[in-house]
């Protein structure tokens, strides 16, 4: 199945996980995190001003071990409930690891290469998620 991806201005099309709209599956990657002991967890919406992804999500793992664990995590998760997962960078140093789970962008941080490069503020026009509080009937 296809989705349309709003207001982009070349009307791009992105594979859609079957079932699981990617607000719910950006819930559970972040609750997953959450879980794990991931800190700092922000998950936005960037519908419409992202190009790549409609939702990216920022954690901050305590060490090269945490982080890759966390991506292990989230790979897991990924299997276990269909999720297509395109690729991952930076998995062996583990201060930046991305995961791209095609509408959603992962990014596990340490915590000072999360403030250099300042995702949030890159992002600024995204609306922030409030994963923590949203219903869990997704799951």
């Amino acid at each position: 199945m296809l989705r349309q991806r709003g207001n982009m201005k070349k009307n791009l099309k992105l594979p859609m996980t079957p079932g699981l709209p990617t607000e719910e599956k950006g819930l559970l990657l972040a609750r997953m995190l959450d879980e794990k002991q991931g800190e700092e967890i922000v998950l936005l919406d960037v519908t419409g001003v992202c190009p790549i992804a409609e939702q990216i999500i920022m954690v901050t793992g305590k060490g090269q071990r945490h982080a890759q664990a966390l991506a292990d995590a989230l790979l897991h998760l990924a299997k276990e409930h269909n999720i297509a997962s395109l690729g991952v960078e930076g998995y062996q140093t583990g201060t930046w690891i991305l995961l791209d789970f095609n509408d959603i962008i992962v990014h596990v941080f340490q915590e000072d290469l999360r403030g250099f490069y300042n995702i949030e503020g890159l992002w600024s026009e995204g609306r922030r998620v409030d994963w923590s509080t949203a219903p869990r009937d997704a799951q």
